[in-house]
Formats: structure tokens, sequence, C-alpha cells
């Protein structure tokens, strides 16, 4: 479980919400869960992020995705707590939690079409209906599905192309 007070009560906190992060480990997502902290010194809430291991067979999430996990009743090994159950929100394509709507830069897309329709659309303007969904560049120029590490050293003879700064 993740933090103190989801310890003290497991039966209370069953499901997570998190933001997949590159992971190295093979059909699991690494996923970062956001809590708030209270400090009793200066009476205010802090942002405290926990890691958890969650089990993804299907490769349902890439890096970025908003997803739910559950807390398995057992664990799958020592860092896989948890298991993947849907991807609630994919990296964006963002939607209004409240309308269900999508949006672009604080706009609805149903407005921006209505808008277009009543002054004409230009050539130059992006297509949503159209656009293909994410994962079409996988292996050219979307790299999230490959194992990240960390560069440590510069050596020409071993180029590490898989690799963050």
């Amino acid at each position: 479980m993740a933090g103190g007070a989801a310890r003290a009560s497991k039966t209370a906190l069953r499901y997570l919400l998190g933001t997949c992060v590159p992971s190295s480990k093979q059909n699991a997502a690494k996923v970062r869960i956001s809590q708030l902290e209270f400090n009793d010194y200066i009476h205010m809430y802090y942002k405290k992020y926990d890691f958890v291991y969650a089990n993804d067979p299907k490769k349902l999430c890439k890096s970025g995705d908003v997803i739910l996990v559950q807390e398995l009743p057992n664990k799958l090994t020592r860092l896989i707590t948890h298991e993947v159950i849907e991807v609630i929100y994919p990296l964006g394509d963002i939607t209004d939690p409240v309308t269900g709507k999508k949006v672009v830069a604080g706009q609805y897309r149903e407005d921006m079409d209505e808008t277009n329709k009543l002054y004409g659309k230009k050539d130059s303007v992006f297509d949503y209906s159209e656009a293909p969904k994410r994962g079409r560049l996988e292996g050219v120029r979307d790299f999230t599905h490959k194992k990240m590490y960390l560069k440590y050293y510069d050596d020409p003879n071993n180029p590490q192309p898989d690799t963050v700064y």
C-alpha cells in the first residue's frame, strides 16, 4: 500500500489513481501516486509521491497515462504489489472529468468545431477527428515502450540510445 495512513486500514483503500512513469520492469508498470501529507509545524498540506509497481501483462498503459490500480491480495514478486485495472486518461488526449468532453487548450473540441462551421475552416487547422491514436509512431519517434535508464558516462564506442539525461 502507499502511505502510512493507507497501511493502517487496508480494507478502506482498495483502488489508487496514479500516473504511469518509465519503468525497466517487464510486464509491470511503475505508478506514481500523489498524496497530501499534513505538516504539523506549518499546518499545511504538501504533495508527496509514492511509487508502486503494478502488474500489466496486457501492456495497457504507457508513460504519462493516468491509470487506476488495485492492490493485489498477495504480492506477485517482492516489488509488484498492485495490478492495472484500466487507463483512465491517456496522455495527450485530455478529457474534462465533469462533462466527459474532449478539451484542447481550455476549449471544448465541440465548441471549436461549431466555430469552424460558422466562420469556415482553415486548411492549416489540425483535425482531431482524423488524428491517429497514440502508439502509431512506436519505435520510430515514440520510445516510451522501451526500457529507459540514466546515462552516467559518455562513450563513443557505446552510444546508449535508450538513455535519459
